[in-house]
């Protein structure tokens, strides 16, 4: 059909004659007024094909429901098949459509108030596009008979209308995570049918607005990640079908009204991240319906209140983060269903409680508390216990042997205590066990053989205790482990060459023991090897070389008087071998003749050493090496002259010389802006105008034919690079994650060998220049870098709303623009790379030591946005001290969390913020941030916190005035 006429059945369809005809043929306004919606819409896999406007109606078609008397469309069901587009007017001729679901797809423009005209629509799905704007007043004005509206996942703005509660038929409304502003409407509370609300993930500000018992129908209700403050409304309780209330990551205060406790049904309540304060009343044993329980992260104080233990169906247990003191309630071991408890980061004191070990828990932290007395002993075998976290406490005693009852753990951390013994030989039972942590323990005696039988261990952190005896073969027999801790011990003896049995390894430190021996050979030929310490010992010999070993910093091998090549600056001692004599009379040349033979005066005896042939030998390599490179080097040049040639503009577009693959493809641009580039003297991509590389390729410098500049990305690693269609597909998602924060991606470009990403260029240079390579005079002030970390919160937090995980977070792509305003580059690249496991990216991607979650090493672990948190953490702290998270100093290495955090513990937290700030800077902002820094980077991903809870915390944590920054007190 052509254009033209489609058009004009366009106009037919919409005329207001034909609105209500009710003329026999009628019955194909369906189907013309789902060809024109076709019509305005990009289909790019064809999902749409059975769409035949020739056929006499639609009932046919692929995605497409039909009354059956009617025949009219009453159900269409477009979710997930990649279409983008604005939405026309088509749609609005389905007159009998009662659900339209056009969720996880890429349409875009503004929200079309028209389609509640519909009068028998009861369901409108668009959530997850990029639907922007904000919601036209109009908008819930028009409701008639519909029961369910989900707008979520676009990037919708503006307030929310104050008429929403206009739709007196509305069950469910789903709003969130868009960037609606502004205060919650009252009218919102006119809504009595209202059953499910989620405006959660949004910008919302003020307090939560009374008359909410008018709700009598209201089961669920999600306001988190928002900016509401004031108190919760004392009428809260008299929703008492209310089965749901999350109001996690806001500012809200006061106490808990007690009109709470008449939610005797409900099963969900989390008010984690708010400023919440007072103590826990009694009264909260009495909502006997809860199955989870999240205060952590508020202003509580006093005592956990015993009444908890009534809570029988409790399965979710979290208080952590609050001023909590006192016992731990020996009543809760009333709650025979709970499988989570969180207890950490308060000021519990006492022994732990009994029932750790009885209940059926899966995940037990009581981490960060001043807990003192023996560990429980697990009596009988429990499988049930896979996460236990006792570490940074006052613990004492031995590490019961028992502990191989808990067949199910997988992590176990007991760091920070002050027990007595030996590692228990029972560890070793432990088969799926993955992180082992006894770093600081005190613990001596030897490493127990039995650790072999530990099958799944990935993390084995036994480091500053008292250890003694042969680090023993048996821990190559650990294949999975990622990460080996035996520093500041008292080990004795060689390296075994075992390790090198260990392929996944990334991570060994063995310093500060008494180790002896030299560092075998085969290490060298370990994959995944990142960082290898071994300073401080007594090791001797050559250091092998490879891969790893060859770019070794100096620091990890130092105060090891025996060591010697090149990387300590100490020559190996020559072996000079007995020389070879070579008689020219003998038949067997390796005989040495006779003093007496006369002969051997009229010849003369060759005598070569072996040292000799080998630097003949080695000569001649040299010589043949020099005229190989020397080819090799033309034959870049000449590859670079062609490579830069790739790059070279005509009429708008990049086209490829014909060196490279003739598929040449177009820049396509975003905004619909002319892509065409100021050619001048240089290709797009010249050497010249190189801005920096990273793990993902070069970054290049290029101007527009309007004369903005922009950025441009030359991925190198396009023979894994997906097909066309998934590319454009990812690039295209990112490519509307619009923020502040963000370094925005203007377009692309994209053929089979060739595949470059245009972006805003940022002129303020990356924050790790920013950090580490400026004077003193032009560091940044405390009130620039607390902005710079709340503006990265702020973009994560973003991302992470929209799926995307950054993946490659480090200082280096944090750019600055001319105010000091931060915005994250580099984000969701590996999406891109389909082909790459995590070991790749952990060594291709996150090549910066330090930054990378634990977990990301483990392959049987889910690698979450929980990654970016930890990321985020270490780059706080490396914000707040000047300091690189991993730092090699002449005779040490210095590890920044281990610091801030060992500086925490010891009250002088102000001796490791960045030493040119001289003292600037208020310390009540500056503990609070040290401490979220480390809680982001705790080794169990679930006590990371969200990245929208961080935002929140950390507009709690700044200071309300806007005074110079104070000095220490």
């Amino acid at each position: 059909m052509s254009t033209s006429l489609l058009l004009f059945f366009s106009s037919l369809l919409f005329s207001p004659l034909l609105t209500h005809s009710t003329n026999p043929s009628a019955i194909n306004d369906d189907v013309l007024g789902l060809i024109v919606f076709k019509a305005d819409i990009v289909d790019p896999y064809s999902k749409l094909s059975s769409w035949n406007e020739d056929d006499p109606s639609a009932c046919n078609w692929d995605f497409i429901q039909c009354d059956p008397r009617s025949n009219r469309v009453t159900r269409l069901a477009l979710s997930g098949l990649s279409l983008s587009g604005k939405l026309g007017r088509g749609l609005l001729q389905l007159e009998s459509l009662q659900n339209l679901d056009l969720s996880k797809n890429n349409f875009s423009g503004p929200l079309n108030p028209d389609l509640l005209r519909l009068k028998d629509l009861e369901s409108l799905d668009l959530s997850q596009n990029g639907f922007t704007g904000s919601i036209p007043d109009s908008y819930f004005e028009q409701c008639r008979s519909i029961r369910y509206i989900n707008l979520a996942s676009n990037m919708i703005f503006g307030e929310m209308p104050k008429n929403v509660g206009s739709c007196p038929t509305l069950a469910e409304l789903d709003l969130s995570g868009n960037r609606l502003s502004g205060s919650l409407p009252s009218g919102i509370w006119a809504l009595n049918a209202l059953r499910n609300l989620d405006l959660s993930d949004n910008e919302l500000i003020g307090d939560i607005p009374a008359g909410i018992s008018r709700m009598f129908n209201l089961r669920s209700i999600s306001l988190r990640g928002n900016k509401l403050t004031g108190k919760l409304p004392e009428d809260i309780g008299e929703c008492l079908l209310l089965k749901s209330l999350d109001l996690t990551g806001n500012s809200i205060s006061g106490e808990l009204p007690v009109s709470l406790k008449k939610l005797s049904t409900c099963t969900f309540l989390s008010l984690r991240s708010n400023s919440f304060s007072g103590e826990v009343p009694t009264w909260v044993g009495e909502m006997k319906g809860l199955e989870t329980l999240d205060l952590s992260w508020n202003k509580f104080s006093g005592e956990i209140p015993s009444s908890i233990g009534n809570l029988n169906s409790l399965k979710v247990l979290k208080l952590s983060g609050n001023g909590f003191t006192g016992s731990v309630p020996e009543s809760i071991s009333g709650c025979t269903n709970l499988q989570e408890v969180d207890f950490s980061w308060n000021s519990l004191t006492g022994n732990l409680p009994s029932w750790i070990f009885k209940l059926g828990l899966q995940r037990i932290s009581f981490s960060d508390n001043v807990l003192s007395g023996a560990m429980p002993v697990p009596e009988s075998v429990n499988p049930s216990v896979q996460v236990l976290d006792l570490s940074s406490n006052s613990l004492s005693g031995w590490i019961p042997a028992e502990i191989s009852n808990l067949q199910g753990l997988q992590f176990l951390n007991l760091s920070w205590n002050s027990f007595s013994g030996s590692v228990p030989m029972s560890c070793g039972q432990l088969k799926l066990l993955e992180v082992l942590d006894f770093t600081g323990c005190g613990l001596n005696g030897t490493i127990p053989a039995e650790i072999k039988g530990a099958i799944s261990l990935k993390e084995l952190r036994l480091g500053q205790n008292s250890l003694t005896g042969e680090i023993l073969t048996q821990i190559g027999n650990c294949s999975s482990l990622t990460f080996l801790d035996l520093s500041q011990n008292n080990l004795t003896g060689p390296i075994p060459a075992a390790l090198s049995n260990l392929t996944n390894l990334s991570t060994v430190n063995l310093s500060q023991n008494k180790l002896s021996g030299s560092i075998p050979k085969q290490l060298s030929n370990l994959p995944r090897l990142l960082s290898f310490n071994v300073s401080h010992n007594l090791l001797s010999g050559d250091i092998p070389s490879g891969t790893f070993f060859d770019s070794i910093p100096s620091s990890s091998l130092s105060d090891n008087p025996g060591l010697c090549g090149a990387l300590v600056k100490k020559s190996c001692p020559a072996v000079l071998p007995k020389p070879i004599v070579l008689n020219p009379n003998s038949s067997n040349p390796l005989v040495e003749p006779s003093p007496n033979n006369p002969t051997s005066f009229h010849h003369k005896r060759i005598i070569l050493s072996i040292s000799t042939l080998i630097a003949i030998a080695a000569a001649a390599t040299i010589a043949i090496g020099v005229i190989t490179v020397t080819v090799l080097n033309l034959r870049v040049r000449e590859s670079g002259a062609r490579s830069t040639a790739v790059l070279e503009l005509s009429d708008g577009y990049l086209s490829q010389s014909p060196t490279t693959d003739m598929n040449s493809g177009k820049v396509v641009m975003f905004d619909g802006s002319d892509p065409e580039f100021i050619a001048g003297n240089h290709a797009v991509a010249n050497k010249d105008c190189e801005l920096g590389r990273g793990g993902f390729g070069s970054v290049y410098k290029a101007t527009l034919i309007d004369g903005q500049p922009v950025a441009i990305k030359k991925l190198t690693v396009s023979s894994l690079v997906k097909s066309q269609e998934d590319f454009e597909r990812e690039v295209k998602l990112l490519g509307k994650l619009k923020h502040r924060n963000l370094v925005a991606m203007r377009g692309y470009y994209w053929t089979p060998s060739l595949q470059l990403l245009i972006y805003d260029y940022i002129s303020g240079g990356n924050l790790y220049k920013h950090l580490h390579e400026s004077s003193e005079t032009s560091a940044l002030s405390w009130k620039e870098r607390f902005d710079i970390i709340l503006g990265i919160a702020r973009s994560l937090a973003h991302l992470h709303r929209h799926g995307v995980i950054h993946y490659n977070l480090k200082s280096s792509n944090v750019l600055l623009d001319s105010s000091g305003e931060a915005k994250v580059g580099d984000y969701g690249l590996a999406k891109l790379l389909p082909m790459l496991d995590r070991y790749v990216l952990s060594s291709k991607i996150q090549s910066a030591l330090g930054y990378m979650a634990p977990e990301f090493a483990c392959r049987a672990v889910k690698i979450t946005d929980k990654c970016d948190v930890y990321g985020f953490g270490i780059l706080v702290l490396e914000i707040l001290t000047g300091k690189r998270p991993v730092e090699y100093l002449e005779d040490d290495v210095v590890v920044l969390c281990d610091l801030v955090r060992t500086a925490l513990d010891e009250g002088r937290v102000e001796e490791c913020i960045d030493e040119r700030l001289c003292g600037k800077f208020p310390i009540e902002e500056a503990v609070p941030v040290v401490k979220l820094g480390l809680v982001c980077i705790s080794q169990v991903p679930s006590n990371r916190p969200d990245m929208g809870e961080v935002v929140n915390i950390l507009e709690l944590i700044r200071c309300p005035q806007d005074s110079p920054e104070g000095e220490i007190s």
